[in-house]
């Protein structure tokens, strides 16, 4: 069955932030419930969830410092979707991408020949770094040895970022009406949300939410893949996966959940569903030539395309959930 939109929720402020109104929301979700008698998470046949990756403000609010262009968009369809299909999706889980300021992708970390830090988007390499047009703040032996790792893994080049999702800053915080609907979900259908925090590493970036792109520098352990988070995504029949940004961490997310699936068991390839038309790509810098592993919107669109073919689904918010 199909449901109705919350009273409180107004799709001209997905992309506004307020403070969340959860004595409103909880008023609302007791009513709602006994009104379209939804029937706890518990009793779920199916059981189905739905995987937020990095719905922050930091990506998806317009002004912040690495919102995504679309993102406003792809919050709104998501919510659509969700309220709709609030009682069939069993429960909620979101990443939080989690940062501090003295991290190996921020402008903090690295001075040029003549102590400048690096502006957004620039590109350090490890011959960059080896030739000390780039040098580390600290950890120095590390951080060479990171981006050696980096591009030896084939999937990025090391890139800076501007200060985002910082620990402590509203950056950091979902989104207020993503925040409202995982207070709404779990009143209504008697389930808490999970959320799982990431990237909070110094010396390596995590752009996946179960690993991150670097585990090991100068034989330092620096992260490893969550086993814990990807067993509890795959207690469920299927996982649908919305988030930003379509190009990174969603897309990092979604190859580590293909490498593990077939390693473990093929058969689980299926249970991914991907809201195609719920995440957005980075933008290409505006380089001319543009270097092919900076053109992120080709990148996102010919992995999905090859995650499609090795078993996942790609699919859209208006398309109906299947029984």
């Amino acid at each position: 069955m199909t449901l109705p939109i919350p009273r409180f929720h107004d799709d001209a402020r997905a992309g506004q932030l307020y403070l969340e109104r959860t004595g409103e929301v909880a008023e609302e979700a007791l009513r709602y419930a006994a009104e379209h008698r939804v029937r706890p998470a518990s009793e779920d046949r199916v059981r189905i969830a739905a995987f937020g990756i990095d719905v922050q403000v930091a990506f998806c609010t317009p002004g912040a410092s690495l919102f995504v262009p679309g993102a406003v968009e792809d919050t709104q369809r998501t919510l659509r979707w969700l309220y709709a299909n609030l009682g069939r999706v069993t429960q909620l889980v979101f990443s939080l991408d989690t940062h501090r300021v003295f991290q190996i992708f921020h402008p903090a970390w690295w001075r040029d020949a003549e102590g400048k830090p690096p502006p957004p988007l620039t590109s350090i390499t490890a011959a960059d770094v080896r030739a000390g047009r780039w040098r580390a703040t600290r950890f120095e032996a590390e951080s060479l040895e990171y981006c050696e790792r980096l591009e030896a893994r084939g999937r990025y080049v090391h890139t800076i970022w501007p200060y985002h999702a910082l620990l402590g800053g509203l950056s950091h915080a979902l989104v207020p009406a993503f925040y409202e609907a995982s207070a709404f979900h779990a009143l209504v259908r008697d389930t808490p949300t999970h959320f799982e925090l990431k990237g909070e590493h110094p010396l390596t970036e995590n752009y996946s939410v179960l690993s991150p792109d670097v585990t090991e520098v100068k034989g330092q352990r620096v992260g490893e893949f969550n086993t814990r988070l990807f067993e509890r995504l795959m207690t469920f029949d299927r996982v649908y996966v919305f988030g930003q940004a379509k190009s990174h961490c969603v897309l990092s997310t979604l190859r580590d959940l293909r490498e593990h699936i077939e390693r473990t068991d093929r058969s689980r390839m299926g249970r991914v569903h991907i809201l195609v038309d719920a995440m957005s790509p980075v933008p290409a810098p505006p380089l001319n030539p543009l270097p092919p592993a900076l053109d992120f919107p080709r990148m996102a669109d010919a992995a999905i395309e090859e995650l499609r073919v090795v078993g996942m689904r790609v699919v859209r918010t208006t398309d109906p959930l299947e029984d």
